[in-house]
């Protein structure tokens, strides 16, 4: 999307009273009034194609039905599992869907226009190009217009810009939608709406529809289209081999064996894919929201919980983020020159003054304003002027004129105003806001409406005067969080390159200046090379906020933002996690990932921990899962092209994967964990998976082959290989649940216990069709489990090892 550029705008000669009620019904029938679309480019019927009707899904309801018109009920209890991934996955994407679709910048539920002469209050929607809005303190701009009559108007564009000071407006001067009317009032004439204002701009690119880039979903989707494709071949081979197992095809097709071939095709089939993988990450997803939710944390969209334990550089709106937006008094530094009296009883009466802006007002609280202190006169704060006076009589303990304003406006260089301009342009360096306090026996001449006033001939400074934005006092601490564990930090923000290196020190950041960013270049490459060798950037428009964000992620860097402005909703739809402030804007809210409800800064490590927790959990039990698809798919390949009869029926595994897998699972995914990530979760997982299921798929066909040269009963063989599956997977447990605990161990003894409860109850093993094997056969399992555990042992140290090898080699290249 472009930016919006400034236009050449003029004040038009149209009647200021406003449209009639006709001309308005005539704009809105071309079209031109301030309605916009409602919806995001996600229809509901993309949401349930994406999650339901998939290659996956298809997969399981047709083995799910297979199994029920066969009567085997008790073996398709699979198929919930999948029922509740689909919903999951449908519930998380219909909310990001709505959360667009209600994005609005614009706030205001009405607005006051100038029809048929008089003023009225219509819908914001109802606005149309050349109405005439009436401008008042509090008020939201319904649509970008131009003043065309004021009474010191001062808008507050933070929000769409960043710049933290209000700016005063006069006839000819543009104002955007979205933007607060702080003082004054006046009337404007609407230039653009709809479409085509500045806040719908932002709104329109921030609408479209994205999911957050989660590294583990986007592995578990191709881990799924992986096996989905894999489960073709496999299923020919494994039916195949089922069929010519029970006497061939011919026999198979003409009795009811078939129905025992097709029940073991469908084990295997289910068996290779993970289904409770993405059930379970989402349960662990959920749980960690809901415990982040309790400290005023909102995760809009559970997965980008990984977000914050994989960035490394987080962006840093100032205004909002670091400050909590107020401007507070500093210090008064003394009187710099010749004294007067009752300079303090006009610093009250400017405090205090109705017509004061937000700086000025910062000054009641400090300074008190004498009783029967009446102004003779005074002249309102411009931007146009950069100052504001007030003179009293000269019966007043004040008496005379006083200046409040710019050093380097109110005062010319020279005898006695020397020393004050060089100690406010050392002050201004630090990052403070100066204003200087004058006095002098004459009164500012004004010489008409259209003509600005003029300060005394002769003007004496008497103090100057400093401020600051208020930091918020978690903010330090949060950032020196970050930096230790080895996150880089850039601050962005609208106002002065100067003003935010000053608070930037403030926190802990230590830059001589702020670089300037009306200077940044538009080339990428020549972007990123400034972004690595400059940490605080001021005078940042919100697509440059945007652009910086991608420079950063072109230089492989995973990149948070926070803010709370609409200036900052492009950039934090871009990153790889937004985090919106309590006070953030509707529309920033909507884009975000997460919103810290309570404005708590140092909320962030308890969101990194979480995510920590979340993502290390989720890695162990992938590795748990996927050992359990390597190990089905070589089983189901090597039986099938022996012509052997599968050793399992689905109800088995159901019990060895709840024992080894589902139920523990559970349990594992909400234990603590603080393992720093590191990038290569799908790399990791595999390498420890594959291996694991090679030793387990060779010792069950061990036991299958010593099965067949004694020619064991097929339910004495299905039991030993029962055993040889349980024992080796639940070890498998144990040294993915490493460092153990007490719950840990609590755990896994619960899970032996349930794998003898299995075998030894007499109804349980009826169930599940487990008749204990011959003694032989028995004791060939436990040999076989014996070795399978000692190589995923010896495995598992080796794998540990290689972890650690990585990463030192990624702390040292962090460190580069």
């Amino acid at each position: 999307m472009p930016e919006v550029e400034p236009e050449n705008l003029h004040v038009d000669s149209l009647d200021s009273d406003g449209l009639t009620s006709d001309e308005a019904a005539t704009r809105a029938r071309k079209g031109l009034n301030n309605r916009l679309p409602d919806d995001s480019s996600r229809s509901i019927w993309h949401i349930l194609r994406a999650n339901v009707l998939t290659l996956f899904n298809g997969i399981v309801l047709g083995s799910f039905l297979l199994l029920v018109f066969l009567g085997h009920w008790k073996d398709a209890l699979f198929g919930f599992a999948a029922i509740a991934n689909s919903v999951i996955g449908v519930v998380q994407e219909y909310r990001a869907k709505r959360l667009l679709d209600r994005l609005a910048i614009l706030n205001a539920a009405s607005a006051r226009v100038m029809r048929d002469g008089s003023e009225q209050n219509i819908a914001v929607e109802d606005v149309v190009q050349d109405d005439v809005l009436i401008l008042r303190a509090g008020d939201q701009v319904a649509a970008d217009g131009v003043i065309i009559d004021d009474d010191g108007v001062q808008i507050d564009e933070s929000l769409l810009t960043g710049e933290s000071e209000p700016v005063d407006k006069g006839p000819g001067d543009e104002i955007l939608s979205g933007s607060l009317v702080v003082s004054g009032s006046g009337s404007a004439r609407v230039t653009r709406v709809g479409d085509d204002s500045y806040s719908s701009r932002l709104t329109v690119e921030a609408k479209r529809f994205t999911l957050f880039n989660s590294e583990i979903r986007n592995s578990l989707n191709r881990l799924l289209g992986w096996i989905s494709w894999l489960l073709l071949p496999v299923a020919l081979i494994v039916v195949n081999g089922q069929m010519q197992a029970y006497g061939g095809w011919e026999h198979a097709l003409s009795s009811d064996v078939w129905k025992s071939a097709a029940v073991g095709a469908v084990a295997s089939i289910i068996a290779m894919i993970p289904i409770g993988l993405v059930l379970v990450s989402s349960v662990a997803f959920a749980v960690g929201g809901m415990r982040l939710a309790k400290m005023n944390v909102l995760v809009q969209e559970l997965p980008a919980l990984e977000g914050l334990a994989r960035v490394n550089v987080l962006c840093i709106d100032k205004t909002g983020t670091l400050t909590d937006g107020a401007m507070i008094f500093d210090a008064a530094h003394g009187t710099v020159a010749t004294p007067a009296e009752g300079w303090r009883e006009a610093l009250g009466w400017f405090g205090t003054d109705p017509n004061a802006n937000t700086t000025a007002r910062c000054l009641a609280s400090e300074f008190a304003v004498s009783d029967g202190l009446d102004a003779v006169s005074s002249t309102p704060f411009s931007s146009d002027w950069k100052w504001s006076s007030v003179t009293f009589g000269d019966d007043s303990t004040a008496a005379g004129s006083w200046i409040l304003g710019a050093p380097e406006i109110v005062l010319s260089p020279g005898a006695g105003a020397d020393e004050a301009l060089h100690t406010a342009a050392g002050l201004a360096n630090k990052g403070l806001r100066p204003l200087v306090l004058a006095h002098s026996d004459e009164a500012p001449s004004t010489k008409g409406n259209d003509t600005p006033p003029s300060l005394p001939r002769t003007l004496f400074p008497v103090t100057l005067l400093t401020f600051h934005e208020s930091v918020r006092s978690d903010a330090a601490e949060t950032l020196s969080y970050f930096r230790a564990e080895g996150v880089e930090i850039r601050v962005l923000s609208g106002d002065d390159p100067r003003t935010v290196a000053a608070v930037a020190r403030e926190v802990g950041i230590h830059v001589e200046e702020g670089y300037d960013a009306r200077t940044l270049p538009k080339d990428a490459r020549e972007l990123s090379e400034i972004l690595a060798n400059n940490v605080v950037f001021g005078r940042v428009t919100p697509y440059q906020k945007r652009d910086i964000v991608r420079a950063l992620q072109s230089r492989g860097h995973a990149v948070a933002m926070t803010g709370d402005g609409v200036n900052d909703a492009l950039a934090m739809k871009e990153a790889d996690i937004g985090i919106a402030m309590d006070s953030a804007a509707a529309a920033t809210k909507a884009v975000s990932r997460l919103v810290l409800l309570d404005g708590r800064f140092d909320r962030l490590p308890v969101v990194v921990a979480e995510g920590r927790r979340v993502i290390a959990n989720i890695e162990r039990l992938a590795m748990l899962f996927l050992t359990k698809t390597a190990y089905i798919i070589i089983l189901s390949v090597i039986y099938g092209a022996l012509l052997w009869e599968f050793p399992f029926l689905p109800r088995q595994l159901s019990a060895t994967d709840g024992l080894t897998i589902g139920i523990p699972a559970f349990f594992l995914a909400l234990m603590p964990n603080t393992s720093r990530y590191l990038p290569g979760f799908l790399k990791r997982s595999l390498s420890f998976s594959v291996p694991a299921g090679v030793i387990i798929a060779g010792a069950l066909i061990a036991v299958g082959f010593y099965a067949r040269v004694g020619s064991e009963p097929i339910g004495g063989v299905q039991t030993s290989a029962v055993i040889t599956l349980a024992l080796i997977a639940l070890w498998v447990l144990v040294v993915l649940s490493r460092p153990l605990n007490v719950w840990r161990t609590a755990i896994i003894a619960a899970m032996y216990l349930g794998v003898a409860f299995l075998l030894v109850v007499p109804f349980v093993r009826d169930f599940f069709d487990v008749p204990w094997p011959p003694a032989d056969l028995l004791i060939a399992s436990l040999v076989a489990s014996f070795i399978g555990c000692a190589l995923i042992e010896i495995m598992f140290w080796r794998s540990r090892v290689n972890l650690r090898r990585l990463s030192a080699t990624n702390n040292r290249a962090e460190s580069a």
